[in-house]
């Protein structure tokens, strides 16, 4: 089988309903690798043969067996994307984003790329400046500082086509005659404007657009989060503008942090109203305006909640107002538990808050 006759099965596994990558990836593990055979063969098993040979259970082979009669529509739709000037790249092929599998895994990474423009983009060195859609003209600039750097050092910029930091990110390193990797929250087929407005840039190589969803799935909030993630995965190095302290921007650096991953984020002043001393509190390393990382550990928020907390044991309510920030109440009790300088008890179904290694009188100083 040539490998054009295989994109329709790639594209049929990929997409079955609430899968998941890990379980995708997982199947086609043991189709191509451990049983070593082809998808001609695997779609070809009968349902005993699938169960025997897979362990799959009745509800997986169902899910198979109407993905596979998606075939002939698929085989269709490939030929459609290829007549169009688009790619498409599975995992285990060479031209397929090697920092995108070291930062995910097999568990979430995608096990089909949809692209156009250039390919060789995806194995580069790779950066993502990220942040809110609605946010500051100083973190507007940064993101210039950030996209111009990155274009003197030739280094790709990842940005996912939002408004706000994301759209200066990819304008500022075409202006600097840059990179970019576009990544998609959509179908790389309803990204049709989009293609026509960069159509240039494309095909001069300065710039990708890819997508890991249907090609004809519409723009959706749930692909816009989970498109977060490949975001943060194509890069080697993360820089965040403006974080709220709720989001795809505030959930995409607590998710990279958790991971083990290094995110430069810039350091705001004393009157912006943000999360990201928050996430400098959660350990994403403060940097100045042109991304260079600030030696101080100082950190007005961590200080100002230490001194809150030093009065007496408070609910994240009472902190919250105290603190005076941008900060979502539930986020604030998630940031609370892990903090190494703060502990906390339950009183009648209340969770308080209070400096580790506190005095007893201090310890007994409970307010609402």
């Amino acid at each position: 089988m040539n490998e054009f006759n295989e994109y329709p099965y790639w594209m049929a596994l990929s997409h079955i309903p609430k899968w998941g990558n890990e379980k995708i990836n997982w199947l086609i593990i043991e189709i191509l690798h451990t049983k070593k055979i082809t998808f001609d063969e695997f779609f070809a098993l009968n349902e005993k043969e699938m169960k025997e040979e897979f362990n799959l259970l009745p509800n997986q082979i169902t899910d198979i067996q109407k993905a596979k009669s998606e075939l002939p529509n698929y085989s269709f739709l490939a030929e459609n994307l290829f007549e169009q000037g688009f790619q498409l790249i599975p995992i285990n092929s060479k031209e397929y984003s090697e920092i995108l599998k070291q930062n995910l895994k097999r568990k979430y990474s995608p096990p089909l790329l949809y692209v156009k423009g250039n390919t060789k983009l995806l194995n580069e060195d790779s950066i993502a400046i990220v942040g809110s859609r609605n946010t500051s003209e100083i973190s507007l600039e940064f993101t210039k500082n950030i996209a111009k750097k990155c274009a003197e050092n030739y280094e790709v910029v990842v940005s996912g086509f939002a408004k706000g930091v994301d759209k200066m990110a990819l304008d500022a390193t075409l202006e600097y005659n840059g990179h970019s990797i576009i990544v998609l929250p959509q179908g790389i087929l309803t990204f049709g404007s989009g293609i026509k407005k960069y159509y240039k840039k494309i095909i001069d190589g300065d710039v990708l657009i890819l997508s890991t969803y249907h090609p004809k799935a519409p723009w959706s909030v749930g692909l816009a989060m989970n498109r977060n993630t490949y975001i943060y995965g194509l890069a080697k190095t993360i820089y965040v503008a403006e974080s709220d302290s709720k989001g795809g921007t505030w959930n995409g650096v607590m998710d990279g942090l958790k991971k083990g991953r290094i995110i430069y984020i810039r350091k705001p002043s004393p009157a912006e109203k943000n999360a990201n001393n928050m996430l400098i509190m959660q350990g994403a390393i403060p940097v100045d305006s042109f991304g260079k990382p600030i030696e101080s550990t100082e950190n007005n928020v961590e200080e100002k909640l230490k001194q809150i907390l030093s009065k007496g044991q408070l609910t994240a309510k009472a902190i919250n107002e105290k603190l005076d920030i941008e900060i979502d109440q539930k986020n604030l009790q998630k940031l609370l538990s892990n903090l190494l300088f703060v502990d906390s008890k339950s009183v009648s179904r209340k969770k308080y808050y209070f400096l580790k290694n506190s005095t007893p009188a201090q310890a007994d100083l409970f307010s609402s």
